[in-house]
């Protein structure tokens, strides 16, 4: 990877940044610490302090709720321009849900007290940065419907719907995910994910690749889901 450690010059910087004077850019680049994480290496652990807002500069994450010693809700992934634990910015001082890189990440750890004075003192960036992290909360409601509605059929195929999704397209994302991690999604076993998974290639909605899956038949998959 090679990625500027500095603010004004990172040209994977989000575009909220763009919205920030020099001397905000300075300030900001001053109070951040940029840190690669290789595939496999945990970023945050849910229930930790939580000092920081980390932003992800390149690479890929899964973020998860961490629901028993070995169980796993997976929430969903954050690309690059994506951030992670937002809400510690508003007085939330521990880590509601955990992080783990799934191929190499490039994060930049921002200091949550100086990040909330820039939010503050420019409103462009203000509005932009909390518009950017509300879109999430599309994301967990769809996941407090497949979990609360939805039969086993519903939620596999909701949950490949969202790895599937356009934002994905170009992370070749089911190379990065294990069968376990598609299950953690859905919010199944992985006996039931495998199960669901040759069934829909036999019913002609996907396509199995060795790790691969390629979606064919996105309208069948979305009747599936909405159907539950």
């Amino acid at each position: 990877m090679n990625i500027s450690n500095d603010c004004r010059e990172c040209k994977k910087s989000s575009k909220c940044f763009q919205l920030l004077y020099p001397d905000e850019l300075e300030f900001i680049n001053s109070r951040k610490t940029q840190i690669t994480y290789f595939k496999g290496e945990t970023i945050f652990k849910q229930g930790a302090f939580a000092p920081y807002v980390l932003y992800v500069a390149e690479g890929l994450v899964k973020v998860f709720l961490q629901t028993g010693s070995a169980k796993h809700l997976n929430i969903r992934l954050a690309k690059q321009g994506d951030f992670l634990a937002f809400s510690s910015v508003f007085g939330v001082n521990v880590y509601k849900y955990s992080a783990l890189a799934i191929k190499e990440s490039t994060i930049c750890m921002i200091d949550k007290t100086a990040l909330k004075k820039l939010v503050m003192k420019n409103t462009g960036f203000s509005v932009n940065l909390t518009t950017r992290n509300c879109r999430n909360e599309d994301r967990y409601l769809q996941i407090i419907q497949n979990v609360s509605l939805k039969h086993m059929r519903g939620k596999l195929a909701s949950a490949l719907l969202y790895l599937s999704s356009p934002e994905f397209l170009a992370e070749n994302i089911f190379q990065h995910l294990t069968r376990q991690d598609i299950a953690d999604f859905a919010s199944v076993t992985l006996e039931s994910a495998v199960k669901f998974i040759k069934e829909f290639e036999k019913e002609g909605v996907l396509k199995l690749e060795g790790k691969d899956i390629k979606i064919i038949n996105y309208g069948k998959l979305e009747e599936i889901g909405k159907k539950g």
